[in-house]
């Protein structure tokens, strides 16, 4: 069908065009998706078997559909990819505020147009694209924004009197007609703008004031809500959710495979950079524990949630942190050591909400606990686990004993922020027993990934107490662990004499 040639309702009807509500339409092309095994939500990681099928029952079904979820769970991406499911051009009466079908008038602009121009009434084609309203519920969101009120300098430039249903200005819901329309953290809405959405969904009509107007809209709702909010910032009354047809539950990722997925699609490398740094497998999954971590932490606020922005960002900063060092170092290319993630802190600290305790701990320490819990995750899966074999320690089969013996022996690496690779490398490979290690589990292992898995290691060590690490200004200190303690006890106790020798003077 050529729309360009449709320009009155006369061809229209010539056509064959007949009328759809926008439930109808997007179950029929859903229908068409599924059939022909089209993605119906292209680019929603972790999904596949959860979410994305109960939306397609829901659809289906023709429901109205509330997202349940913590934040950073895709439901409005969710929302906002259902407008490819709708028809790619509709027709509308020229001229209509709220989207009128030409063959299903209902606003009295359109119902005055067509019975003064019959077949000749001008129609436009409205794109898929713009058939999508959203609003992000707020407490100062008025009845007047979301279905609208009497405009009195629209009545007065008109000279029409108030009881005119001419001199109503409609809301943003009304101007969505024919399209999906979507309230963000439902809520937030105050009860009463909540009440008055009880009409629409139940008898599809809007009320404004006093006017005694039905206009059965035809309208798509999803809502999105944090399910803890019915319990901090507000509530969804019951009468409103009752009409709500199906409500679904939204997850974080299950697996850190689905994560990577996630933080790969959605995070903005810049070219230069992609074609400058690379990332190892090893580091991805740390950036990606960091958030697992997190949802788990006592001192992380649960009922927040800790959004797939926070490796999003995390991510992006690893890139940059090497970048920025291969830059000070005028080197052409580089990849991302496990020293770098320090640049993520910043990214963590921003992206969680803490509990009481987790103040009292403070922001940057959880930050930096995280990290480490994610390297002491991890390490059992690439090397043995440091805790069993510490019980090996007097039969000498400790796989890490000539790494942890070099350091007790008063040797100490430092290893700086900035430090060029090759120097980095050099600095590893004077640890005792580090590289056979690395190579004993890892034999075909290349000089860049042993070194990385090299210095892995003694994070990993570091983070089940077998020696010390300290970060001090750019630069990480790995020392023994009883030496470290020592001069811990030995640093307060000249504290401790400084104290008394001042109390005396």
């Amino acid at each position: 069908m050529d729309i360009a040639k449709i320009n009155t309702l006369g061809k229209l009807k010539k056509s064959g065009y007949t009328h759809k509500t926008v439930k109808e339409e997007i179950r029929r092309n859903l229908i068409k998706k599924l059939q022909h095994k089209e993605p119906t939500f292209p680019g929603i990681i972790g999904y596949e078997d959860t979410v994305i099928p109960e939306t397609e029952r829901a659809l289906l079904s023709r429901h109205n559909i509330l997202f349940l979820g913590l934040r950073g769970q895709a439901k409005t991406r969710m929302a906002r990819q259902m407008t490819d499911l709708l028809d790619e051009y509709i027709p509308v009466v020229e001229g209509s505020s709220i989207n009128d079908d030409p063959l299903r008038p209902i606003s009295r602009y359109a119902l005055e147009l067509i019975a003064e121009k019959g077949d000749d009434t001008p129609i436009t084609w409205l794109h898929r694209s713009e058939r999508y309203g959203e609003k992000l519920a707020t407490p100062d969101v008025t009845v007047a924004d979301l279905i609208g009120d009497i405009d009195p300098i629209k009545a007065a430039n008109l000279r029409l009197n108030l009881d005119d249903e001419r001199v109503l200005h409609y809301g943003i819901i009304p101007h969505s007609n024919r399209g999906i329309f979507v309230i963000n953290e439902l809520p937030d809405l105050q009860a009463r703008i909540q009440v008055s959405l009880f009409n629409i969904l139940q008898e599809g009509d809007i009320q404004i004031r006093g006017f005694k107007l039905r206009m059965p809209l035809d309208i798509v709702f999803v809502f999105t809500a944090n399910p803890e909010d019915y319990t901090n910032r507000g509530s969804i009354v019951t009468p409103l959710k009752d009409r709500i047809e199906s409500q679904i539950l939204t997850h974080y990722p299950k697996t850190v495979e689905s994560s990577m997925l996630i933080t790969a699609q959605e995070s903005d490398i810049h070219p230069d950079q992609a074609g400058r740094i690379e990332v190892s497998d090893l580091v991805k999954r740390l950036i990606e524990q960091v958030s697992f971590e997190a949802r788990t932490n006592e001192y992380v606020d649960k009922k927040s949630g800790v959004s797939a922005r926070l490796t999003i960002a995390a991510f992006e900063n690893a890139v940059s942190s090497a970048e920025r060092r291969a830059i000070v170092n005028n080197e052409k290319n580089t990849f991302v050591w496990i020293g770098d993630l320090a640049g993520i802190i910043p990214s963590i600290t921003g992206k969680i909400e803490l509990v009481y305790e987790g103040e009292q701990e403070g922001p940057y320490q959880v930050a930096y606990n995280l990290l480490e819990k994610a390297i002491r995750t991890l390490f059992t899966t690439y090397f043995p686990n440091p805790e069993q074999s510490k019980k090996k320690k007097e039969t000498g089969d400790n796989p890490f004993r000539p790494i942890i013996t070099w350091f007790d022996r008063g040797n100490q690496l430092n290893l700086f922020a900035d430090m060029k690779d090759d120097a980095r490398i050099q600095q590893l490979y004077k640890v005792d027993g580090l590289h056979a290690l690395v190579k004993k589990h890892f034999k075909q292992a290349s000089e860049k990934d042993a070194a990385l898995l090299m210095e892995f290691v003694l994070h990993g060590l570091s983070a089940y107490s077998l020696i010390s690490k300290k970060v001090i200004d750019g630069k990480i200190e790995f020392k023994d662990l009883m030496g470290s303690m020592l001069n811990f006890n030995s640093k307060a106790g000249f504290e401790e004499d400084a104290e008394a020798n001042e109390e005396d003077f």
